[in-house]
């Protein structure tokens, strides 16, 4: 499987951290919480915590703190097709395919729900043909890139597709919540809004870098589960994030990162270009640490996050782009993301240039 085309999209408005602060002071959010709580967010959103700014699906930044479950839904349901779509036309645009070449369509979300999935509307969006293969993937939150990916490959080695577009769509924005826990504010305070879109082949482009994707494997920690997940409270979505999961994740990585490189008979010197998910400032860090990565080895990771924050499943699809773009040289390079279950994922993709 050769990974032919990117796209990515975000919404127009950016917001810096600060303004976050300043529109999270004197609201009557923040008459409901404790001290303790209110410093936390001040922390995060004022103190050098590795990112900037985010993108955000909001008109204003006040729309954060209307926590009612028909207005979260709705904000799904307009912006996530939206994005979704953005995202796909770019990628098929740096594919330089037409609608009408996809013969499957997967797309991935963990922040809202749709009946039809969002492949009925991004279908129409786009343009794609009436008999396309449409799967909607659900639940495996910022790790679902590389499992969708890895269905796409499944289809194309079947045969039963030429061309697939693989989507990836988090409104994050729609799935905030606001107590008393830490994790939770963490997770209102680190997580932006975007799409990410891959036009996958199973034949390389012509003149253009290539990137094949040869070797990939996942791990499940289900003891682990209530580490990292989504839960429904008030019918809404609540992100559960445990103060131990930047040192879970980073050890899952790298034990995953060993088999991988094992089972495939490649040794770690051999990988070139390094692909990670960005979680958080910490993560991170414990990703680095644990797996003696150097600050050049994941600068697009940290580039990412300071500029969009932690857009969940889409992240991995910009970090991708990013080091593509840059000069990251040809070889073998390692991708690897991790999310609820608590689950982690990576492949080994082998870069060319023409």
């Amino acid at each position: 499987m050769f990974i032919i085309g990117l796209g990515v999209a975000v919404p127009p408005r950016r917001y810096a951290q600060r303004e976050c602060w300043e529109a999270f002071q004197g609201s009557a959010l923040e008459d409901q919480l404790t001290s303790r709580s209110r410093a936390i967010v001040e922390w995060i959103l004022c103190g050098d915590n590795g990112i900037a700014t985010r993108h955000l699906a909001l008109e204003a930044l006040t729309d954060a703190f209307e926590l009612k479950p028909d207005a979260l839904y709705a904000r799904f349901a307009r912006h996530a097709p939206a994005l979704a779509s953005e995202a796909a036309r770019r990628a098929l645009a740096d594919a330089s395919c037409e609608a009408g070449d996809i013969d499957a369509v997967l797309i991935s979300t963990c922040t809202g729900y749709l009946c039809p999935g969002l492949t009925s509307y991004v279908s129409e969006q786009v343009g794609l043909r009436p008999d396309v293969f449409a799967l909607d993937l659900v639940g495996q939150g910022c790790g679902a890139a590389l499992p969708n990916l890895r269905t796409a490959e499944t289809i194309l080695a079947a045969g039963r597709a030429k061309k697939v577009l693989s989507v990836c769509v988090e409104v994050c924005s729609a799935a905030f919540y606001f107590d008393n826990d830490p994790g939770v504010l963490v997770s209102a305070c680190l997580f932006g809004d975007g799409a990410g879109a891959a036009v996958l082949a199973s034949e390389p482009a012509p003149r253009r870098r290539n990137v094949e994707w040869k070797y990939s494997s996942s791990h499940l920690a289900t003891a682990e589960r209530d580490a990292l997940r989504m839960e429904q409270r008030g019918g809404m979505l609540r992100n559960i994030l445990l103060p131990q999961v930047p040192q879970m994740a980073a050890g899952h990585a790298a034990r995953l990162l060993a088999t991988t490189l094992a089972s495939a008979g490649v040794e770690r010197e051999h990988v070139t270009g390094w692909v990670m998910h960005t979680g958080g400032r910490d993560v991170l860090n414990g990703l680095r640490q644990t797996m003696a990565l150097s600050e050049t080895d994941v600068r697009h990771s940290t580039a990412v996050l300071r500029e969009f924050g932690n857009l969940s499943s889409p992240t991995i699809l910009f970090v991708l782009q990013a080091a593509l773009q840059d000069n990251v040289p040809d070889g073998l390079w390692w991708m690897s993301a991790f999310g609820a279950g608590f689950s982690c994922h990576g492949a080994l993709l082998q870069v060319t240039s023409p």
